[in-house]
């Protein structure tokens, strides 16, 4: 097996692990000492509990569809920052919103083809 994680520092450790499990719908890949490594699709990110955050980080969520998106954004209404729209230099439909600690999120789905998924 081959792959890669994102590990990013929080100093709000349970409060954003919850976010992305109950709101995102995130799953538990890996639970470590003071770390949770959370699974949607094929992205990993691991969040490590620290006295500082890392809040440069964009992570960026896709779907097949813009219902999808659509849905996403209703259930996150609360915290998004944009209005679902396309954006026509990407080709992709997204909106974007942050998580508890103001760490940047982004729901998208692309409105292209896209070459064969994570084949090597």
């Amino acid at each position: 097996m081959r792959g890669g994680i994102v590990f990013l520092r929080t100093s709000r450790f349970d409060d954003v692990k919850n976010f992305y499990i109950d709101r995102i719908g995130m799953k538990v890949w890996v639970e470590q000492p003071d770390i949770t490594i959370l699974q949607h699709g094929n992205l990993l990110v691991g969040f490590h509990k620290q006295d500082v955050s890392d809040l440069d980080a964009l992570l960026t969520f896709f779907y097949d569809t813009r219902e999808e998106v659509d849905a996403m954004f209703a259930k996150l209404s609360n915290c998004a920052t944009t209005e679902p729209r396309e954006n026509a230099k990407y080709k992709i439909y997204n909106f974007f919103g942050a998580d508890p600690e103001g760490r940047k999120i982004e729901f998208q789905t692309f409105l292209h083809p896209l070459p064969g998924m994570f084949n090597e």
